[in-house]
């Protein structure tokens, strides 16, 4: 057990602005890698780079639970004032990121055989993206790995250092774009180029960010590497939380495809809106992870009183985010729609369905700021079987309100999966308060 410093407003500002901030710097690289191949004045070269980009998203998604476990699992070392085994946590995370991308590159051409199968796309789009990935595909180590170096930072509330980590990253990618596509005229494989050399160089910045970790308490945490009884613990945090994010993945996804089935328009109408989703998820993260950190350290220290004032504060601030966005959508909704299209019909399709995305920050909120509690709390058996009762009850919503009331059915559905989330989660929190904080 160790002495915790108090949480307060200050602490948890100084956790969550970093991370949105960094947050936001994601879709301007996005844009500069479509735009940057637009310069060649093809389609093909634009359909390659974002197919490729999504194909080797969702290779890396499988293994995004690294974040979330690491911030978990080392903020209660950090709690616990155990500085070997949070760095032990870091050392784990950081072999199985790379062990992953190795198997990864050994796979390579099984899994993009795969790909195509499943998102088919003609002969001159798959030959570029298949010329993108071979390239891209050496990075795999490097950005799994990455997820390891991303959660310990947030463990131990430096996310400032996570703000210069992707900042460095995403403006070394684009200064490289530029360079390797426009001045060399590399093409599609320079946009490949640029994000291999980003991912390696910033896993070697991040590594730097983690030198503490790697002083005095690196030669207790190397023999504590193979503990039984941490690896077992680590197997299953990540284990529960991959199995939540399957399940709501495959609830968003669901949604697309039933709205793909509602025509042309409304799935149009739907993908401009579900950025609001994004955004709103961007913005709330911050909040979300100060939570991870600091009900982490609590749980670490077996602090009821600082557990419930991280709770608390943490709770504040993502509740007023969510009542300022929702105030935002409402007042901007309609011209952040006609940003994102120009097609008539689809502007209209969209305002139609806006009240949806005013609502859906206060609906939310409290499923994002309990994941981070529970996160934090390493509560994530709970997790995943909260996640299992909501995806089933969303079938039925589904069931139920689609055939009624088509494409506003099908956004009800998924508020109501939203605040079933939190309703869940709430109901678990006390006795799971108790327990992260009885004497051990």
């Amino acid at each position: 057990m160790s002495d915790l410093p108090a949480v307060t407003h200050r602490r948890v500002l100084r956790i969550a602005a970093p991370i949105v901030l960094s947050n936001a710097t994601v879709p301007l690289l996005g844009a500069v890698d479509t735009g940057v191949v637009g310069q060649m004045g093809l389609a093909a070269p634009i359909g390659a780079v974002g197919l490729g980009a999504v194909v080797l998203a969702t290779f890396y998604w499988i293994f995004g639970f690294l974040r979330m476990g690491t911030t978990g699992l080392a903020a209660q070392a950090q709690g616990q004032g155990d500085a070997a085994e949070s760095t032990a946590v870091l050392l784990r995370a950081l072999i199985i990121g790379l062990a992953a991308g190795a198997v990864f590159i050994l796979l390579q051409g099984a899994l993009f055989w795969a790909a195509f199968r499943v998102a088919p796309a003609s002969p001159e789009v798959e030959t570029l993206a298949r010329s993108y990935l071979s390239l891209r595909i050496w990075g795999a180590p490097a950005t799994i790995a990455l997820y390891a170096v991303t959660g310990w930072l947030i463990a131990v509330e430096r996310t400032r250092a996570v703000l210069v980590l992707q900042l460095w990253m995403n403006g070394l990618n684009i200064v490289l774009d530029l360079w390797f596509v426009l001045a060399l005229g590399w093409g599609v494989r320079g946009v490949a180029g640029a994000t291999l050399m980003a991912e390696w160089s910033g896993l070697a910045l991040g590594l730097w960010l983690c030198r503490s970790a790697f002083g005095p308490a690196l030669q207790a945490a190397r023999a504590r590497l193979a503990d039984t009884v941490a690896l077992r613990r680590m197997a299953q945090v990540n284990s529960d939380i991959m199995v939540r994010s399957v399940l709501l993945q495959g609830s968003f996804t669901a949604f697309l495809f039933f709205g793909a089935g509602l025509g042309d328009v409304t799935l149009a109408a739907n993908q401009v809106l579900m950025q609001f989703l994004e955004i709103t998820a961007y913005a709330l993260d911050g909040f979300a992870f100060a939570a991870e950190a600091l009900v982490g350290q609590a749980v670490g220290a077996r602090s009821r009183p600082a557990l419930r004032q991280s709770v608390g504060i943490a709770f504040r601030w993502g509740f007023g985010g969510a009542a300022l966005l929702a105030c935002l959508f409402a007042v901007l909704g309609p011209i952040i729609v006609d940003l994102m299209t120009t097609a008539p019909e689809v502007r209209a399709a969209a305002r139609d369905y806006l009240p949806w995305l005013v609502l859906a920050p206060v609906i939310g909120v409290a499923s994002w700021m309990y994941d981070g509690i529970f996160i934090g709390a390493t509560a994530t058996r709970d997790m995943r079987q909260a996640m299992m009762v909501c995806v089933a009850a969303y079938a039925v919503l589904l069931a139920v309100l689609l055939p009624l009331f088509g494409n506003h059915g099908l956004w009800a559905a998924l508020m109501g999966l939203n605040a079933l989330r939190g309703i869940t989660l709430a109901r678990r929190w006390p006795a799971i308060e108790a327990r992260s904080t009885a004497a051990a």
